[in-house]
């Protein structure tokens, strides 16, 4: 029976026990070899065994519980998607969506891990699976051809029992059903099971492998006097180097995905927690630490919200929505009028607050719900035992939100509450100190406090580079008194700005199609690159020294000071 790289069945490709927390197994099916691992979660991944960056064999990587680790450059990758989290050549950019692992079909059973070449079939029981307490027998490699030892097995049978051929090479004998694992067009394993666990373990599992040694000794002599076949050649698909080095952090606006409130409860006073599902149970799209899913909401507009998960926690999301007695209607339609069950459409994760793994220290400070994206980068510094310390500043203790979420993190996190602005100050003078080497402070919260923390770093000399913020929203009064024309280099194009009007609803009009997200300058989906010309930044997304190289500017607020702007656009 010819063998395919495309065959749709289910094999056996390796035994539960093969796979112990925190360790990586290679897998071999049809001609590829695979990386196999089980996340703290308990999920299986079973993936192409190489890395997207230099093909290095990720069964030699370091398995971190959510993530798996390249042990060359250190590529990190998730649970559940096979999404690249983290490049280390990188450690300021959020890899790209696109980076992501060939992942195969895996299913749990019977003490065995099965997997399949693609998804055209589901998984089926064999006849008469259910039901017994199965006892995985120790496999066997054989050099022969898998048809081949389909036959020997059957052959093993008695006259007056003939063996039973299922399908998918699988051979029953009496109570034994063994099947054959397809690793190549020369090569299978035999892996048995036993209806029940045997009183005697050792004895029985001798038993059974001298037999089907002897069976293999005369199987491979037999291989060994027919022409060797030709082995199967699988296509692995490369990976553009671009895809390394440019974060693709524009996500149109139409692009969504449906998920449904599986849970929403009180986090703390005025913090409402909501958990985000895929409607069939799938795994939702690979995010890393720091990033926002935007949240479209019944009343047709959109939210921007920080996802808390830690590191392969790919099921759901979780986010925190601040109670605004001020609100415009964003956090009160959820709050108010968003029930569990009721389905939303969210925008794939966009990450403009990433975090570094290279820091020799790593200071959080959080503010409010500033706890959000900053929750996710102790969990992940957490998985990586990589240490760090969380500064979180709230009215009083009911404010903390996601407090059973801090109590279980290892790092050391501070909790200050009821603190006064000069005492705030105070705190975080002491917390940060004069910047060394490799220190790297993040800060989310509210516009005065992160301000007064940049200012308090600056003073300290941590140079901006050192310094990672994220705004949830601009406070800023815009001037949008201005008129003036931008060329738009690439489009062949030049236009007019009116004074009331945005560079980017001017470009909308024009026909072009532009990414854009919260649009008041706040989470840098609409950055772009300048060409020529003076920029009035009035955005809170760039710090001082990008805004100083007046190279860039945020086409959603910001405007020009000179009569023209020329941009890479």
């Amino acid at each position: 029976m010819p063998l395919s790289l495309s065959d749709p069945n289910w094999y056996p490709i390796a035994s539960s026990e093969d796979l112990p927390f925190r360790h990586v197994y290679q897998g071999q099916l049809l001609g590829r070899e695979l990386a196999v691992w089980r996340a703290d979660d308990g999920n299986v991944n079973v993936w192409e065994n190489r890395c997207l960056h230099r093909g290095v064999r990720l069964s030699i990587g370091i398995n971190e519980g959510q993530e798996l680790k390249c042990q060359y450059h250190g590529w990190r990758y998730a649970n559940q998607s096979a999404g690249c989290t983290y490049i280390p050549a990188h450690p300021a950019d959020a890899p790209a969506r696109r980076i992501e692992n060939r992942k195969y079909p895996v299913k749990e059973a019977y003490g065995l891990i099965w997997s399949s070449a693609n998804d055209e079939k589901p998984f089926v029981p064999f006849p008469g699976a259910v039901g017994e307490d199965w006892f995985a027998l120790r496999p066997m490699p054989v050099n022969a051809a898998p048809g081949d030892v389909v036959a020997g097995l059957a052959r093993l049978a008695p006259d007056d029992q003939p063996a039973d051929l299922l399908p998918g090479m699988t051979v029953r004998l009496g109570d034994v059903v063994y099947f054959v694992q397809p690793i190549d067009a020369g090569r299978a394993v035999i892996r048995g099971l036993l209806p029940r666990t045997p009183t005697d373990e050792l004895a029985t599992l001798r038993h059974y492998n001298e037999q089907l040694t002897r069976l293999r000794d005369r199987l491979e002599r037999a291989a060994a006097k027919k022409p060797a076949p030709e082995p199967l050649q699988p296509i692995y698909e490369k990976v553009s180097a671009d895809l390394a080095t440019m974060p693709d952090i524009a996500v149109p606006r139409g692009n969504t995905l449906n998920v449904v409130v599986k849970r929403k409860w009180q986090s703390a006073d005025g913090v409402i927690g909501f958990e985000l599902a895929d409607r069939d149970g799938s795994h939702l799209p690979t995010f890393q630490p720091g990033a926002h899913i935007d949240v479209h909401l019944p009343n047709g507009l959109v939210r921007q919200y920080s996802i808390t998960n830690g590191p392969g926690d790919l099921l759901s999301y979780v986010i925190g929505v601040k109670q605004e007695s001020a609100s415009k209607g964003g956090s009160k339609v959820l709050v108010e009028t968003v029930r569990e069950g009721d389905v939303l459409a969210i925008s794939e994760p966009r990450n403009n607050f990433p975090l570094r793994r290279d820091a020799t220290r790593t200071v959080l400070i959080a503010g409010g719900i500033g706890i959000t994206p900053l929750l996710s980068m102790a969990r992940f510094l957490d998985k990586s035992s990589l240490p760090y310390e969380l500064h979180y500043f709230t009215r009083n203790g009911e404010s903390v939100a996601f407090k059973s979420e801090l109590d279980v993190l290892h790092g050391a996190v501070h909790i200050h509450t009821g603190l006064a602005r000069d005492a705030i100050q105070g705190t975080i003078n002491q917390v940060l100190g004069p910047h060394q080497f490799a220190n790297h402070v993040y800060i989310c919260g509210p516009g005065a406090m992160l301000e007064m923390v940049q200012e308090t770093a600056s003073g300290l000399g941590w140079p901006d580079e050192a310094v990672h913020f994220e705004y949830f929203q601009n406070d800023k009064t815009i001037d949008a008194s201005s008129a003036f024309d931008i060329e738009l280099a690439r489009s062949a194009m030049t236009l007019h700005v009116p004074a009331g009007h945005t560079i980017l609803e001017v470009m909308r009009e024009a026909g072009l199609s532009v990414p854009s997200s919260c649009e008041q300058g706040a989470c840098g989906t609409c950055l772009t690159t300048v060409m020529e010309g003076e920029v009035d930044h009035q955005d809170v997304y760039l710090n001082k020294s990008e805004k100083a190289s007046n190279t860039c500017m945020m086409t959603c607020v910001s405007r020009a000071k000179s009569a023209r702007l020329v941009l890479d656009i």
